[in-house]
């Protein structure tokens, strides 16, 4: 009598799982929906800080939509695409840099803008992506470990478009730049230790950085360490900002019914502080939730970097979400008076379309990695 076999199915090793509609349309659907919701939240809270102005809100649901057209463009490209295109990014954002130093348009003070007759153009807006695009690029032809000259070659990348940024000038988005490309050391496996010796140098040249600030830069350091010391002038903004926040208590005054800002004592309530107008109207359940919203993108963020299958696409994806992470702890912090005034808009609910359309394009890399990995089976 013999007996049967048993058989036991096994997979091709290259065998791949089948692929979800929202894959193969290339949309990561936890990310969207997070993004939705934050876009959402943040039109009902720009409503009431710009004195429910109508043309504010169509101008920033257009932003909004060709954003997210924007994206999902973005994500159908393939990741070793990007990778490919990286260096090209890179050297054509320093030469318009550098052009925008020479013949830039003029904008509250600084020179950041190229006036292309039909639109005006935010150099320093594709940088943030081709920074963390071309230093990506790099350590994945490298090969890791670091070493000092790896290392040193991607200190002189991230230089010389954070310098040229903080030229026009623009601090805060050259923080963000060393954030994009620090980030990406980072993540690349640079020692603790060394980044406690970089660390300690910068503390060490900030006196010499003091020396090149112009003067409203450092009366925002003075007022970081003072708030009191100018009521009415340098201190303005975050004694103003605090008390918009703080008047809200638990649950906020209700929806429309801040005072700090519909009074005007609150500057740039559609833009800057925007978060002080949450505070005040939503009080701290509502920031809780606003803050609950950018984690949800944040976590999806870091979930798509763990499992992405190769070293661009890991530290692409890392500084990204960490780009990402660090603009809203900023903007918080300013506003909240932890950190000092910067400048920086908070991220998707602020009004603007030029750092709209430049974060989505980078949730879109994100979507490309997630949906462009192979899914193979064991």
């Amino acid at each position: 009598m013999t007996v049967p076999h048993t058989f036991k199915r096994t997979h091709h090793p290259h065998q791949t799982h089948p692929r979800s509609l929202w894959q193969s349309m290339h949309i990561d659907m936890y990310l969207l929906f997070g993004l939705i919701l934050l876009t959402a939240m943040g039109l009902v809270i720009l409503y009431s800080a710009s004195g429910q102005n109508h043309n504010t809100i169509t101008q920033q649901i257009l932003h909004i939509f060709m954003a997210f057209i924007i994206m999902l463009i973005v994500a159908q490209i393939p990741p070793h695409i990007y990778q490919r295109w990286a260096i090209w990014l890179y050297s054509i954002g320093i030469f318009l840099l550098i052009v925008v130093l020479i013949a830039g348009h003029t904008g509250k003070g600084a020179e950041r803008w190229l006036n292309l007759g039909v639109i005006r153009f935010q150099p320093s807006e594709l940088m943030k992506l081709a920074l963390p695009l071309f230093l990506a690029s790099y350590f994945h032809k490298t090969h890791l470990p670091l070493n000092n000259l790896s290392i040193l070659l991607a200190i002189v990348i991230i230089m010389i478009p954070a310098v040229l940024v903080a030229k026009q000038p623009d601090q805060s988005t050259a923080v963000l730049l060393f954030i994009a490309g620090g980030s990406v050391l980072l993540l690349a496996g640079l020692s603790w230790r060394l980044l406690g010796y970089i660390t300690g140098l910068a503390i060490i040249c900030a006196p010499l950085l003091w020396h090149f600030m112009h003067d409203y830069q450092r009366q925002r350091v003075l007022t970081f360490f003072n708030p009191e010391r100018d009521p009415l002038g340098a201190s303005y903004h975050i004694i103003q900002s605090k008390i918009a926040i703080g008047s809200g208590g638990f649950f906020g005054k209700g929806w429309l019914n801040g005072t700090q800002s519909h009074l005007h004592f609150l500057p740039e309530h559609a833009t800057d502080f925007i978060f002080a107008v949450c505070g005040e109207e939503f009080g701290f359940v509502g920031s809780v939730i606003l803050i609950l919203l950018f984690m949800i993108i944040i976590l999806r963020g870091l979930y798509i970097t763990i499992y992405a299958q190769d070293t661009f696409s890991r530290l692409l994806a890392g500084s990204l979400t960490l780009t990402f992470f660090f603009s809203f702890f900023i903007n918080m912090g300013m506003v909240t008076g932890i950190l000092p005034v910067m400048g920086l808009p908070l991220p998707l609910v602020s009004y603007g379309g030029s750092s709209m359309i430049t974060l989505m394009a980078g949730f879109g890399i994100l979507m490309s990695i997630q949906t462009h990995r192979k899914l193979l089976t064991t």
